[in-house]
């Protein structure tokens, strides 16, 4: 941070009058000052920047005066800028708004917007590195019906023209709507609020629950940002097809209608021509993929989160070989996406299997041609947006000409079986497509002198125009005049060209020469040489001699691009023309991109993965032989104990999993979620057999452990996960539930548990998987034939009793992660307390009075009563009322007497043993004495 720039500031307090003039904006929007090599944050956002770039407030400097009238500010480099503007936008979900001054001094304005669904504005500055699409929605909602919600969504993802409409009736708890925002993995979301009602509103506060949960970002709108009044003539300008835009069936949607009018303006896509006539609008199905909610996306570790430290702790980490940003980006929408048509599923695993036989077939692919393919998507939209320059048209070119690397490739493949369904998925495709690029290509070799690429310079053949054939010869020269000084230099130095000594075109200080730090000594002192910079790499210099060679040449190159910049200009324009084809390009090979990922990991795995068979939606079973979890399986020193899944509708479509804690309950229900969700986006599978019935949602209730930070109690969370399930869930889902009712008593938890098994078993009538320590609950199974339940099991050595009859010897459990049929019939608590090194004192006295609680259980489930059971103890229950009872006066008196009185902890135990040895009664009582002595 040493290189931070200096607080340089013109007319400082000018700028502090304007800064604080500045209407105020909410917390989530942070303002930052573009200052031509470097930047500035003030206020609360330099403190905000303070802390999350730099981790410490020293680095705040004060502008004008350090008193009240200055304002804490913060300076960042052009690269710490960027870094901040990654976290900002994608981890912190907060809005940047980037001022510039635009002529005279404080003539300060917004040049640039970004949120975490709209980052058009500063694509450059991010350098292209954004994991998944920028997905943006709005949404209306009408709450006429009791029951029922209306709901309207438009999306999109500001890099791809389209537009996306969905309208959807929905529950209390807008579980559909929870699914659609994971399903398009929605990175922020408009809402709209009415300033007077927005506090009362108690549908806008769920919207506001369900959407934070599912860590996207909220910007509130207007409710006239929501009318409708003008969305046909906007969408008649910008959709390709206006003639139709009345008669479009998507228009009747008059809530997501509504919704398109605020993403519009949001967007600002009509303030930009180049946009007109370039949409699409297209509908989406909700039902036509699997749905997820937040909890499952938790659960079965879908996406990357901050705390993971391995690449393979999350689905996507572990999938993702994917060579292109734009596989990457489709990989994980497949993966909120499960498909649910059997014959869909079927193609993609075809596909994958053609890879996963052919190794050369997938090699190839990935480290020859697919990891040379730059960002198209991206690409074509500099080019849409008139930003695009000979660079650009060189990138485009240059995956034009690996096509037929890629139909070469497929072309070769011998194995009849996957001939026709790579032909229909990617050889007819690109050939296609490569026949259709042809004139780019053409164009491209015609005007664009190729050989000039290798010094990364991009311009005009210098034979297309005689002004620049001229200038051309002369820049040729003085290159030439350049070299000869630099071999002059290298002799003099006695450095070796090329290995010690290099002559460079440096970003900033143009054509000079580098020595390595370790031979720059030799400069030192010898005047004919001038330093330019020290940097990692080595030291910049020149000589007078190659300083006016470099002025002139910069001169000629500049005149050589003001006579090329109109044919330029014609160029670029032509290539602009091939963007739709240049974007079907993209998602061909964004396809195969991900399918050579899936074929890479199934191939790669400690255990190769297995296709597995699908049964149509609604028929057959889940079973999977030797089942791991994909991404347990890949840490280190983990040797994963395989299980075997069984799920048959009227057998064993409910199972009741019991075990000691870490023996892998937990593991082995997610394992089954994240293995049915990999067979739907047509991946193989961690088994040795498989074979799975089709999903229509995965609905989870795990942990609620960061619901406190949200003031919601861990119980409260599990209600509302679990209600949402409740009312989510159809025959055809499957259910994961990690523990429930802990948040409670014992006997309420226990009581929801059973209701809630109840229900799922009798009326729902779905596969379901339970996880839970309440043995009691396994009682079901006597009931209901399909609930079936299972264990984990655990090794006990030294369990026996020693002479004298106590149970002195030491209980060894060994946890060995297989799960197998019947009921586990304890609990290993303290046996877990044990390994995380508890103090002995508490583990022992942990086990006391398990031991007498599991006497007294006994005893009460042979069929006695409570009184029964206390009276062949030595205290009757009279005793215990009575020694209650009287225990209760004592502490009664001594609260009264140590109130208000400075003791020490001694001083109040001293007063205590007095009262009680006071009380003839209290210790004659058997109950007290038995409990006086523990």
């Amino acid at each position: 941070m040493s290189s931070r720039p200096e607080l340089k500031v013109d007319d400082e307090h000018g700028f502090i009058r304007f800064f604080k003039s500045l209407p105020s904006v909410s917390d989530e929007t942070i303002r930052v000052f573009d200052r031509g090599d470097w930047y500035t944050a003030h206020g609360q956002d330099a403190n905000f920047i303070a802390k999350t770039v730099y981790k410490t407030t020293s680095v705040v400097r004060q502008l004008g005066r350090s008193d009240h009238t200055g304002l804490a500010s913060v300076t960042m480099t052009v690269t710490v800028f960027r870094q901040f503007l990654r976290e900002a936008l994608f981890k912190l979900g907060k809005r940047v708004e980037i001022w510039a001054s635009t002529g005279g001094r404080m003539n300060w304005k917004i040049v640039k917007q970004a949120s975490p669904g709209n980052l058009q504005d500063v694509e450059d500055e991010l350098g292209g590195q954004v994991e998944s699409a920028p997905m943006i929605l709005a949404v209306k909602i009408s709450t006429k019906a009791t029951e029922a919600r209306s709901v309207g969504v438009c999306f999109a993802d500001a890099s791809v023209r389209e537009l996306g409409v969905s309208e959807f009736l929905d529950n209390d708890l807008y579980s559909n709507f929870e699914a659609l925002l994971i399903q398009l993995g929605i990175k922020e979301c408009l809402i709209q609020v009415d300033k007077a009602e927005k506090d009362k509103d108690p549908e806008l506060a769920k919207l506001r629950q369900i959407i934070s949960n599912c860590g996207v970002a909220i910007s509130e709108r207007a409710a006239g940002d929501f009318g409708t009044k003008d969305i046909e003539q906007d969408l008649s300008r910008l959709l390709k097809d206006d003639r139709a835009t009345g008669i479009l069936p998507q228009t009747d949607l008059k809530l997501a209608m509504g919704a398109a009018s605020a993403l519009i303006r949001y967007l600002g896509v009509l303030h930009d021509p180049s946009n007109f006539g370039q949409y699409q609008l297209y509908q989406h199905d909700l039902s036509q993929f699997m749905k997820l909610d937040a909890a499952a996306l938790k659960a079965l570790n879908l996406m990357p989160s901050a705390r993971d430290g391995a690449k393979t702790m999350s689905l996507f980490g572990l999938l993702n070989h994917c060579k292109t940003p734009v596989g990457s980006r489709l990989l994980s929408q497949w993966l909120k996406q499960p498909l649910m048509s059997k014959e869909e599923i079927e193609k993609r695993q075809q596909l994958v299997e053609a890879f996963v036989n052919d190794t050369e077939l997938r090699q190839t692919m990935q480290e020859e041609h697919l990891r040379s393919v730059p960002d198209l998507y991206r690409l074509a939209k500099r080019f849409q947006r008139n930003k695009a320059n000979l660079e650009d048209v060189v990138r485009a070119y240059q995956v034009v000409i690996r096509l037929p690397g890629f139909l070469g490739t497929l072309e070769g493949v011998m194995d009849e079986t996957y001939r026709d369904p790579l032909d229909e998925a990617y050889t007819s495709k690109l050939r296609h497509l490569s026949d259709s690029l042809g004139k780019l290509q053409e164009m491209v070799e015609t005007t664009v002198d190729l050989d000039a690429l290798d010094n990364h310079e991009f311009i005009i053949k210098p034979e297309f125009d005689d002004g620049l054939r001229i200038i051309r010869k002369k820049l040729d020269r003085l290159r030439l005049d350049m070299e000869r000084e630099f071999h002059d230099a290298a002799s003099d130095l006695g450095q070796e060209q090329d290995k010690k000594i290099f002559l460079e075109n440096h970003k900033v200080h143009g054509w000079c020469m580098r020595l390595t730090r370790t031979e720059a000594g030799c400069i030192r002192n010898r005047s004919q040489y001038l330093e330019c910079s020290t940097q990692k790499n080595g030291v910049y210099f020149t000589t007078k001699r190659l300083q006016a060679l470099r002025r002139e040449f910069d001169q000629l190159s500049q005149n050589y691009n003001r006579t090329q910049s109109s044919l330029v200009s014609e160029v670029v324009g032509v290539a602009a023309s091939y963007c739709p084809v240049l974007e079907q390009l993209a998602g061909v090979l964004a396809h195969l991109d991900v399918i050579v990922s899936l074929a890479h990991c199934s191939a790669h795995a400690p255990v190769s993965y297995v296709r597995p068979k699908i049964h149509p939606r609604g028929e057959g079973q889940t079973i999977l032989r030797e089942a791991r979890h994909p991404c347990m399986e890949m840490q280190d020193d983990v040797q994963f104990i395989t299980n075997d899944v069984e799920l048959t509708r009227d057998k064993s479509s409910f199972l009741i999993i019991t075990g000691p804690n870490m023996g892998g309950k937990s593991t082995y229900i997610r394992q089954i979620g994240v293995i049915a969700l990999m067979a739907q986006i047509g991946c193989f599978v961690p088994c040795s057999e498989a074979e799975l019935t089709i999903f229509d949602s995965i609905l989870a209730r795990v942990g609620a452990s960061d619901s406190q930070l949200k003031g919601v109690s861990t119980f409260m969370a599990e209600m509302l996960e679990t209600a949402n399930i409740l009312k989510s869930a159809t025959t055809e889902s499957l259910i994961i539930i990690d523990e429930l009712g802990r948040g409670t008593s014992t006997y309420d938890g226990f009581g929801l548990a059973w209701a809630i098994s109840e229900h799922i078993v009798k009326e729902i009538r779905c596969f379901a998987l339970f996880a839970t320590h309440f043995h009691e609950l396994t009682a079901l199974a006597d009931q209901y034939p399909q609930v079936r339940n299972l264990h984990v099991t655990a090794h006990i050595s030294g369990t026996g009793a020693s002479a004298g009859g106590k149970k002195d010897e030491k209980r060894e459990v060994t946890l060995l992660y297989k799960v197998e049929p019947g009921i586990c019939d304890q609990s290993f608590g303290i046996h877990v307390a044990e390994l995380v090194r508890f103090p002995d004192k508490v583990v022992r006295m942990a086990k006391r009075k398990a031991d007498e609680l599991e006497d007294f259980t006994s005893k009460h489930d042979d069929g006695q009563s409570l009184g029964a059971a206390a009276a062949t103890s030595q205290y009757s229950k009279e005793d215990v009322e009575e020694g209650s009872a009287l225990l209760k006066d004592v502490l009664v008196k001594w609260k009264e007497e140590v109130r208000g009185r400075q003791l020490s902890q001694e001083e109040m135990m001293v007063k205590m043993k007095e009262l009680v040895e006071a009380d003839k009664r209290l210790l004659a009582n058997p109950f007290f004495q038995s409990i006086k002595t523990l």
